[in-house]
């Protein structure tokens, strides 16, 4: 990707229903960790790639009703979709490449003979890729008779079946797997192949992720039974594959960890972050800390003390200002007084806050630049500041930093409506 200089120092590729996201858990408290443990150490010099069965439009739902983070790159539509960056730009290579031998209305005229296949719905209809419900006892029958009609008509296509329900037709040289391949070939010829790669998954379709050479690979604890037989009849031997005891994203994290892959302990989970120092020297780290306090501090998650007080100030430097969204401008330690007043104020476990596409450059000897969006959400509502912040490093403690100003603007369509409501 453009925005590293150089190599991935770690590359995480993964899948979201039931691996990245646990739907099984309303809160997303294990998403919320791995996104301030990738936040704080790894997104500065490392790489996010989703790979989902969603189309475009299916994961743009997720994205307005989970927590996720925001995605170097995005593998869409069972590996038939690549695109890069926050703005979601299609590689056209890829597209091109997927073109051989495959016509779409050919798979559809053939496809339209089995009255047991029951087309999916239409948002998850793509240009190529055709999918289905289908009971498994039917399944592997029409897989086969389905695969011998396209190949009479010069197709050249594979059949997924997946999670015991869904059948995806795709070109040959579609799949989650041969999409990271082809990620990989493409680094690999910058110059700039990540140093590893971790792939994550919990079903059928995911299979290929974990049979692509030279990557290590997490099945989380609540991976389907298809692909934990497809495990043990293709990897059981393979060291570089683990079945987690964690669910979901949590297993994800677990699996950093035993491949010694690098930090692995989210913030989240520090409860006392003044007796716990990291040994490198990182603003993101410093910014998601900074929230996970303030997010503590209203849910009254810690206990209203002065020391706590001081130890909020302190972060910021005398002549600290910020920036409201709405274009005022205060003195950080007046909206510091303030909040003293909101301990507790979101009580519960509706109220978080999370940090999304944290970046920092270092502008000066011991200054830096951060940028982030800062997003709080307290039951149905949801506000996101497009924050930034001034650093400066303070030369006796040189893992921390002092905030010298902070500038917001909301980003469209989330903020708040009602006028006077400052935010740090």
């Amino acid at each position: 990707m453009d925005r590293l200089n150089g190599s991935a120092r770690l590359m995480i590729v993964s899948d979201l229903d039931s691996t990245m996201v646990d739907h099984d858990d309303p809160q997303n408290l294990s998403l919320l960790r791995f996104n301030a443990l990738w936040e704080a150490y790894y997104r500065h010099d490392s790489l996010l790639v989703f790979s989902t069965g969603r189309s475009p439009d299916s994961y743009q739902l997720l994205r307005a009703e989970k927590p996720l983070l925001t995605p170097d790159i995005t593998v869409m539509s069972v590996g038939t979709e690549i695109a890069c960056g926050e703005s979601m730009v299609p590689d056209a290579g890829w597209e091109q490449y997927l073109n051989q031998r495959w016509d779409r209305d050919i798979v559809v005229e053939e496809t339209s003979k089995f009255p047991e296949l029951l087309p999916q719905s239409e948002i998850d209809q793509r240009p190529h890729k055709v999918s289905f419900y289908v009971e498994k006892d039917k399944a592997l029958k029409i897989i086969g008779v389905l695969s011998e009609r396209l190949e009479k008509r010069g197709l050249d296509v594979k059949i997924i079946y997946s999670s015991g329900i869904a059948l995806d037709v795709l070109p040959r040289g579609a799949g989650k797997g041969q999409a990271l391949a082809y990620l990989l070939k493409k680094f690999e010829s910058d110059g700039k192949l990540p140093a590893s790669t971790l792939v994550c998954g919990d079903s059928g379709n995911d299979a290929e992720l974990l049979s692509v050479p030279q990557v290590y690979g997490v099945m989380v604890s609540n991976a389907q039974e298809e692909l934990l037989q497809w495990y043990s009849e293709n990897m059981r031997n393979n060291p570089s594959i683990i079945h987690a005891t964690e669910r979901c994203a949590a297993g994800i994290i677990q699996g950093i960890g035993s491949f010694c892959l690098g930090p692995n302990v989210s913030p989240r989970d520090i409860r006392d972050f003044q007796k716990c120092k990291v040994d490198i020297v990182n603003p993101g780290y410093d910014v998601v800390k900074f929230y996970l306090f303030y997010e503590r501090w209203r849910r009254a998650d810690i206990q209203k003390s002065t020391q706590h007080m001081q130890n909020f100030k302190s972060v910021f430097h005398s002549s600290c200002t910020l920036v409201h969204p709405s274009g005022t401008e205060q003195h950080i330690h007046q909206c510091v007084d303030e909040m003293e007043s909101l301990h507790g104020d979101r009580q519960g476990n509706q109220f978080l806050v999370w940090v999304d596409r944290v970046s920092s450059s270092q502008i000066g000897l011991d200054t830096w630049l951060v940028k982030c969006a800062k997003w709080e959400s307290h039951g149905a509502e949801k506000y996101c500041c497009l924050t930034t912040i001034l650093m400066s490093s303070k030369a006796e403690l040189p893992n921390d930093f002092v905030w010298l100003h902070v500038h917001q603007t909301w980003l469209d369509g989330y903020g708040v409506k009602q006028p006077g409501t400052w935010l740090i």
